[in-house]
């Protein structure tokens, strides 16, 4: 599909391509979770939220959910955005998603002033300073930021070196082929005692229309698979993470 295509290199051009899709095969969800990417890139985050939930309708999947809560907060809903992403059971999502979803409410927390419990959303089992996963360095980007709102400035300075050795040990697993868990190794960096850091979201631009009033869907269309809300430092399989040090783990 041209739009998959044109994502990241032109969003303008693949978000066209994806609603003239959306209008021939609306009832497909990879179209109308595609149309729905292609919108969040462009800001247009009433429009997203509109095909993620004719996508949510047509899969049955929550798997976007964590865009769905920052398309409420571009919307300036942060307290629509947090009742979102409480309404469903966690425990019950794929990990990568469970990390997104901490960092969107995150988003939401911060939007609302309130950097402690935007902490407190960020303190997840995936904090984990020692393995790496392709998800591991957006989400030590997010509790490093909080903690910066917070002042804690040394330990966030800790997590800002955190995420560049994750970062360093996932692109040496991907160059080796080496498909398993990585250690990370903190030459740098004293171990503040927690063992658990969270991500932070980045806050979107609010749009002046509701979600559900200015945007039907068309006809009832279908997603794409997205490029995701971090980006992922090589092809590590999320399964079989990376020690920092670059080594696997056996």
């Amino acid at each position: 599909m041209s739009a998959a295509l044109l994502v990241d290199s032109d969003p303008e051009t693949a978000n066209q391509h994806a609603l003239s899709a959306a209008r021939r095969a609306g009832r497909v969800g990879v179209v109308r979770e595609t149309a729905a990417i292609t919108a969040y890139r462009l800001g247009d985050f009433a429009t997203a939220l509109r095909e993620l939930r004719t996508y949510r309708r047509i899969s049955g999947k929550n798997d976007q959910l964590p865009m769905m809560v920052d398309c409420e907060r571009g919307l300036g809903r942060p307290e629509r955005a947090l009742e979102l992403g409480r309404s469903v059971d966690r425990a019950a999502l794929d990990t990568p998603v469970q990390v997104e979803l901490a960092i969107a409410m995150s988003g939401a927390r911060l939007d609302l002033g309130n950097p402690t419990a935007a902490l407190g959303e960020l303190e997840i089992p995936q904090l984990d300073p020692t393995t790496a996963y392709s998800w591991s360095p957006a989400l030590y980007s997010a509790y490093a930021a909080t903690l910066e709102e917070l002042g804690r400035q040394d330990e966030a300075d800790e997590w800002w070196a955190r995420v560049d050795h994750a970062t360093a040990a996932l692109a040496e697993a991907a160059d080796e082929d080496a498909w398993e868990t990585v250690d990370v190794v903190e030459e740098a960096i004293e171990d503040d005692g927690r063992g658990e850091g969270d991500v932070e979201q980045l806050d979107e631009p609010a749009v002046e229309q509701d979600a559900d009033d200015e945007l039907e869907p068309v006809d009832e269309p279908a997603p794409l698979d997205e490029p995701g809300a971090a980006d992922e430092p090589g092809e590590i399989d999320d399964d079989n993470p990376v020690d920092v040090d670059g080594s696997a783990a056996g």
